[in-house]
């Protein structure tokens, strides 16, 4: 499906690849409280070789990282760090990943903005997934037993289930999702146990979502719409 989205994005993408423009990019700062803490703020410490498709300059080809903490695309130039500017109609590419700025909405109405990468394409539904930090501060040391904690941050990623905009998160255990679509529940817990799923393994959930989605489609009583009858919990 990677290799899909590729060549589906690449022919939509006419530009030719010239120096990074300074429109596109925005001065930025180090975030410097928590380089003492275990763990990184970042997807990939490292620079990655990239892409930045807009639709309205072009392509260019630059070296980035991902910032999970401040959600921004970072790169440096002439020795000063910048992040790419969050549009919609700019979106990147970090090795197989591609980065989309959206502006989605929960089912309740509430704007989720920020960077999605894209896992799956359908004609009916894509799905998305989210890097997010859990932060553990540090505790200083305890006097009476002469111990300390050191401050940690873990990378957690969540994944959604996207139709015109709206997005539903996916649980990543099998009884919230079978929650989640609910009207095709014992359909789908026959289609686990049987193909052996492992809801976190992202391949097996992308498989999964597809056989609701085709369950969905071979009912004619129903709506096909994979975000209806969902309890609205986000």
């Amino acid at each position: 499906m990677r290799k899909l989205l590729q060549i589906t994005i690449l022919l939509t993408t006419t530009f030719l690849s010239a120096q990074f423009s300074r429109p596109l990019g925005i001065p930025s700062e180090t975030i410097t409280e928590l380089e003492s803490y275990a763990g990184s703020i970042y997807e990939n410490k490292e620079y990655q070789k990239g892409t930045v498709i807009d639709t309205k300059s072009g392509t260019f080809d630059i070296r980035l990282k991902y910032n999970i903490y401040t959600d921004a695309l970072e790169h440096k130039q002439g020795g000063k760090l910048y992040e790419v500017i969050k549009t919609p109609s700019t979106h990147v590419r970090i090795n197989d990943d591609y980065y989309y700025y959206c502006g989605f909405k929960t089912q309740k109405g509430i704007r989720k903005n920020g960077y999605y990468i894209l896992v799956e394409l359908n004609e009916q539904y894509r799905i998305y997934k989210k890097y997010e930090l859990n932060i553990t501060e540090p505790k200083e040391m305890d006097p009476t037993t002469g111990s300390s904690t050191t401050g940690k941050i873990k990378t957690t990623t969540t994944y959604y289930l996207e139709e015109n905009e709206t997005i539903l998160e996916l649980p990543m255990n099998k009884k919230d999702l079978l929650s989640s679509f609910s009207d095709k529940e014992e359909e789908l817990k026959t289609y686990i146990k049987k193909e052996k799923i492992r809801l976190k393994k992202e391949e097996d959930l992308m498989r999964l979502v597809a056989k609701y989605n085709s369950l969905k489609n071979s009912d004619s009583n129903q709506s096909r719409s994979l975000l209806s009858n969902r309890v609205q919990s986000n």
